[in-house]
């Protein structure tokens, strides 16, 4: 962190009689909002948006802080129980539980305003709302679709998946299959952080993972159709040679020069990475957005929106919430949806022409935004715990062949049940 331009905003807020997230000498009010734009263009968005409440409000001036996405939730921890935390928050949901339950979010339900409220589809709310409080605003989402090369998958004559025809987890096997040979592979899975993509790839054929009983307690069960992405992906690399086995510990943005380079006929990513593909893409290369693989449960995935807060200690909750409404009206949400290249929550922005267009695959993206549902594991406490200890290791072990199916179930139950029981006492 560079320390003179801390400095010098701490001298001008003490010239100016303000502490920051507190209210000035003058009766203004100083809001810190703490954003993880990274894109250059989301970045922007934001920062335009900061300026333009800024200039209409007077009274409530916003401080833009630069956060970052890398161990969020350790940063924000440290932040809460310091007594440092910005006073609106940007994260993720599935990062909210642990925050929610611990009583450092304030709950927003009596502080939005009722357009907000009926924008945002009930299935969206639901990722951010811990027993009877909501936590959260979710208003940014992506679904995992597969970017395909476009010419390979024309001159290989095979069906080419729609929202409305899409591939099942069978066929997509199969098909990654006919398309490898001669060191190259139907697929690149990349799975460094192999969690998230298993977990909300696998409500598409009806899994579940946690199951939570009568006494409101979670366990991990790891049944059946919970068992088909990761088996997929384990037979892809291990039995079929279909799928790249040296992709599996690289992040998405590691799988674009071999994509590029022909290597991969297609790689499973979130839907912002068509961003990175726009800018690092060679000239003519012709690629396409097509939808994950369905099953039991369709085109189902799970999500984990990125999500807007105030912190419990913030002492001006009503002007916060009231910034994050400025944020989210439909023309500023849509503004940030496509500087991050995702999709808005919001209803009335989601239909907005501009990302309703072929281009760049923007109209496949509107048309998965019906079938987005709750990550599994919103709601469970002790989850970024499991996730890291138990869950990561584990599915890592497993797609490189190191473990077979038996042990993996094994892990994820009595060691993931064990870590989430500390939580559930």
């Amino acid at each position: 962190m560079k320390r003179a331009p801390f400095l010098a905003l701490v001298l001008l807020l003490l010239l100016a009689g303000c502490t920051s997230g507190g209210t000035c000498d003058d009766g203004r009010i100083t809001l810190r909002f703490q954003s993880l734009a990274w894109q250059e263009e989301s970045v922007q968005a934001n920062k335009e948006l900061v300026r333009e409440w800024n200039a209409t409000h007077p009274d409530v001036r916003v401080e833009y802080v630069q956060g970052t996405w890398d161990s969020v939730h350790d940063q924000l921890l440290t932040a809460f129980e310091g007594g440092e935390a910005p006073d609106i928050i940007h994260d993720a949901s599935d990062d909210l539980a642990d925050f929610a339950y611990g009583g450092y979010l304030a709950d927003l339900t009596d502080l939005l305003p009722a357009r907000l409220k009926s924008d945002i589809p009930r299935r969206s709310w639901e990722t951010t709302t811990f027993g009877k409080g909501v936590y959260g605003v979710p208003f940014l989402q992506e679904p995992r679709v597969l970017i395909a090369n476009a010419t390979w998958l024309k001159e290989s004559g095979v069906r080419i998946p729609t929202p409305e025809r899409p591939w099942t987890w069978t066929e997509f096997r199969r098909i990654t299959e006919r398309l490898s040979g001669r060191g190259k592979y139907g697929v690149a899975w990349p799975l460094k952080e192999p969690v998230s993509a298993t977990l909300n790839l696998s409500l598409s054929a009806g899994g579940r993972l946690f199951h939570r009983g009568p006494d409101g307690k979670v366990a991990v069960r790891f049944e059946t159709a919970d068992q088909v992405v990761p088996r997929t992906v384990h037979d892809q690399v291990g039995n079929d040679r279909s799928a790249s086995p040296t992709t599996l510990g690289s992040s998405g943005s590691d799988t674009l020069p071999g994509f590029f380079g022909g290597r991969y006929a297609m790689v499973p990513l979130g839907f912002s990475y068509r961003q990175q593909i726009v800018q690092q893409a060679p000239k003519g290369f012709d690629w396409q957005v097509l939808p994950a693989p369905a099953g039991a449960g369709g085109l189902t995935q799970g999500v984990s929106p990125q999500t807007l807060s105030v912190a419990e200690d913030c002492p001006h909750k009503k002007e916060a919430a009231a910034f994050i409404d400025f944020l989210l009206r439909p023309r500023n949400m849509v503004r940030l949806a496509l500087g991050d290249w995702m999709l808005p929550t919001g209803t009335q922005a989601l239909n907005d022409p501009a990302l309703r267009t072929t281009e760049h695959g923007w109209s496949t993206g509107t048309a998965l935004a019906a079938h987005l549902r709750p990550a599994p594991a919103q709601t469970v406490r002790g989850y970024p715990e499991w996730k890291d200890k138990v869950a990561t290791p584990a599915l890592q072990e497993y797609y490189s062949g190191a473990i077979g199916l038996g042990e993996l179930r094994e892990r994820l139950e009595e060691d993931g049940n064990l870590v989430l029981a500390r939580y559930q006492r």
